[in-house]
């Protein structure tokens, strides 16, 4: 990493702090940044209520978000760089299709079927075991697959064509599903952050921590991908081994993320775009911890946008970051085909 390139990710980082304050600060009920920074210094709140506020809800929340923003964008980064393909993100292997299916058979097939499942489908842990199961039998058919397929672009089609029959099932289940039943499943397909707990958030980052770690111990292979399997393999990589250390890396991170969250659309896919422009780099262990950072700051800002400072709602977090990743695509569509045009 060269002088430039350390000099951005320092600055990307006091952003994240910076924003992380004032994530904290804003919401329902503001908490004046100079209280929260003597809170951090050891002097209590003038107000009890702030203490709850921010150790039960906010922070937890904020953490969250770090653990997703660095999960989601490093799975995207993973996927482009495994199919060689600038719009491909986390979900192009139906991980997030098939957690949506564990939630979907939780909550809506007991109109459908007659089943009924649990009393309260709409329990966070019950969301969440249904969501982790949905999107570990995908993962699994998805290490099948890529055991027989060995043409990434061919694995890529089978990803997708995960998505399309499980996303046909839901459709199924939400046309015979009753009107709270399908509103349960709506919400949760929104994307919240603010379902985890401490103990929740645990479990996330054990979950976050074991799906990054393959993927650390092969960066230096990751650049050989970029140029291809046939060069990669001259360079004495194990091709068939690294295919497997990305699935089972972004298999678990998307999973997780999914499962606790929901499913967060376009940081996977617009965030490594981002940090490439920003870093002006393909290199791998530059873009590793420039794309953890720039993802955690884009939903950083995303999550602050969607609390309405001063409002009692908030937003689904979704609405928030497709206005904010679909413009950035269309942008370098448009730009990449304006170069090739000229």
């Amino acid at each position: 990493m060269n002088k430039f390139q350390s000099q951005r990710l320092l600055i990307v980082l006091l952003l994240c702090v910076i924003l992380w304050l004032v994530n904290l600060s804003l919401g329902s009920v503001q908490i004046p940044l100079k209280s929260l920074l003597g809170r951090i210094a050891g002097i209590p709140f003038p107000q009890p209520s702030w203490e709850i506020i921010l150790m039960e809800y906010r922070l937890p929340k904020s953490l969250t978000v770090l653990l997703a923003g660095i999960g989601l964008s490093l799975s995207g980064l993973q996927m482009q760089t495994f199919f060689r393909n600038p719009l491909a993100g986390p979900y192009v292997l139906g991980i997030s299709s098939g957690a949506g299916l564990g939630v979907a058979l939780l909550t809506m097939a007991g109109t459908a079927f007659g089943w009924q499942i649990l009393d309260n489908p709409g329990n966070s842990w019950s969301l969440v075991g249904a969501a982790s199961a949905g999107a570990m039998g995908v993962l699994v058919l998805m290490g099948l697959a890529a055991w027989k397929v060995k043409d990434s672009m061919t694995l890529l089609i089978v990803g997708l064509m995960f998505g399309s029959a499980t996303s046909s099932v839901i459709t199924l289940l939400a046309y015979f599903s009753a009107a709270e039943e399908l509103k349960l499943f709506t919400i949760w397909s929104m994307g919240n952050l603010g379902n985890t707990g401490w103990s929740d958030l645990g479990y996330l980052a054990g979950a976050v921590v074991l799906g990054l770690i393959p993927a650390l111990v092969a960066i230096k292979s990751y650049n050989a991908m970029l140029l291809g399997e046939t060069y990669a393999v001259s360079m004495g990589i194990n091709f068939q081994k690294l295919r497997w250390t990305m699935i089972l890396s972004t298999g678990i991170l998307t999973g997780s993320i999914t499962a606790f969250c929901g499913p967060i659309a376009f940081i996977g896919i617009a965030v490594p775009h981002l940090a490439r422009l920003l870093f002006r780099t393909q290199s791998h262990s530059v873009l590793f911890p420039a794309t953890a950072g720039v993802g955690v700051l884009i939903l950083l800002a995303c999550d602050t946008i969607s609390q309405l400072p001063g409002m009692a709602t908030s937003l689904p977090i979704n609405a928030v970051t497709t206005a904010f990743g679909a413009p950035l695509i269309i942008w370098m569509i448009m730009k990449r085909s304006f170069s090739e045009e000229f």
